[in-house]
């Protein structure tokens, strides 16, 4: 039947490879990339010999069957990595780890890093529920769409963005929810990773201000403003009578039939003539 282990590969630092991950390359049959170039790297530095396949986001769809069938008919151990992290977080794998259940092969993950949880856990933030959203729009009328909804939802929330637009998803952000905190990563677990705590407008001078800003890669942390809480509309029924007269007039009813409603309804005879009156008077009046 085969197997298809799903490995967490190291975000930066090599080290970060489990050694459970490195046991289970090592006796893979084949490895299932997002890159093989880049995975060959990882396979020169820890022995691993198994055949690469690539398999990426533009040609997941039409391989992912084809890879799954030779799993199940060949009886072979799978390995899915991504370029860096958690396959099918953000990342492709996902259709190949579909067409595996599909056809009934074991699917085990091997857990490891994920840019996404290591930004949350230095965050400061109140995490014990947050929101992924991986990558957002481009396109900055889709991008003010998305921050306003991520705005409506959970108080936390992560998203991933390339070094060449962090600066212009920070000005959207001080746009669109200035009064967020945000915990802003980059090059998590190498050399110089760094992160930027703050207010949009302190993230966004040090961004400015930085000459390697456009380097690296960033996964960003929003802890949103605290929403105040809803109130309820009022009932139909808790409306003062003029106001109810006049919701049913601009429903198409004449004042006549809006009083005929309301005393069916239960409204006192008396009061809502009294309240007829006054919305007549409040017409006519110069």
């Amino acid at each position: 039947m085969g197997t298809l282990y799903v490995v967490a590969t190291p975000i930066g630092n090599l080290q970060d490879l489990s050694p459970r991950a490195v046991e289970t390359l090592k006796q893979a049959d084949r490895i299932i990339a997002e890159d093989t170039r880049v995975t060959m790297k990882l396979c020169q530095v820890f022995g691993l010999h198994a055949r690469l396949v690539s398999c990426h986001r533009h040609n997941e769809d039409n391989k992912a069957p084809g890879l799954a069938e030779e799993i199940l008919e060949q009886n072979l151990t799978a390995a899915l990595v991504t370029d860096a992290g958690t396959p099918c977080i953000s990342d492709p794998g996902h259709e190949v780890v579909a067409a595996c259940v599909e056809r009934g092969i074991p699917v085990i993950p091997i857990p490891g890093c994920c840019a996404g949880i290591a930004a949350v856990s230095v965050s400061g933030f109140d995490a014990r529920e947050f929101a992924f959203y991986g990558f957002l729009p481009r396109e900055k009328k889709a991008l003010r769409e998305k921050l306003r909804q991520i705005a409506g939802g959970i108080r936390v929330a992560v998203v991933h963005e390339s070094p060449f637009r962090i600066i212009g998803l920070t000005e959207t952000i001080l746009e669109e929810i200035p009064d967020c905190r945000m915990a802003v990563c980059c090059d998590l677990t190498k050399m110089h990773e760094k992160t930027l705590y703050g207010s949009p407008q302190s993230v966004l001078t040090a961004l400015r201000e930085n000459e390697k800003a456009e380097k690296g890669e960033y996964c960003v942390v929003l802890e949103l403003p605290e929403k105040p809480p809803e109130t309820e509309a009022p009932e139909e029924g808790g409306l003062p009578i003029e106001a109810r007269l006049i919701r049913l007039m601009q429903d198409g009813k004449s004042l006549r039939e809006a009083q005929e409603d309301l005393m069916a309804s239960g409204e006192k005879k008396n009061a809502v003539k009294q309240a007829a009156l006054a919305l007549k008077k409040l017409f006519t009046e110069p």
